[in-house]
């Protein structure tokens, strides 16, 4: 193996970028994770289902449950959000969604670096993750 040979190993630029914001994204979908699980825990946001009546719900399959307590499918959580069991889908959604924001990040640096294929390959990936995100095509949503 020649010099020229071992100073190309290890990542690209695009992949450190990828690799940071990653990072950056998953601590703070865990600090919202864990601040609003507090919130929640501690009764200091009044929950939609109150914890003590949690458990009456435990033997429901998910669709008698959605149905029993009235809950909406979907992004319909986002008008939900008032109550501290739904706050928790904010950090949920933030980790979800991080890859999403990780591929439009490194498009620039490929297009730059002339990786046209790679730049259409996460264009592509963009496009499916937010479709599939946003359930148009009937996966839920989430």
């Amino acid at each position: 193996m020649s010099q020229d040979d071992t100073t190309k190993l290890g990542p690209s630029p695009e992949q450190v970028l990828y690799a940071n914001i990653l990072n950056k994204g998953m601590l703070v979908g865990l600090v919202v994770l864990l601040i609003t699980f507090a919130l929640y825990v501690f009764g200091i946001v009044k929950p939609y289902v109150p914890l003590d009546q949690l458990s009456n719900y435990w033997n429901l399959g998910v669709g008698d449950y959605l149905h029993e307590l009235d809950i909406p499918t979907g992004w319909a959580w986002l008008g939900l959000l008032n109550y501290s069991d739904f706050l928790n889908f904010i950090g949920i959604a933030l980790l979800a969604g991080i890859s999403i924001i990780c591929y439009i990040a490194i498009i620039p640096t490929l297009l730059k670096n002339g990786d046209t294929i790679y730049a259409v390959i996460a264009i592509l990936e963009v496009i499916v993750l937010t479709l599939a995100a946003t359930g148009i095509f009937g996966s839920g949503g989430h």
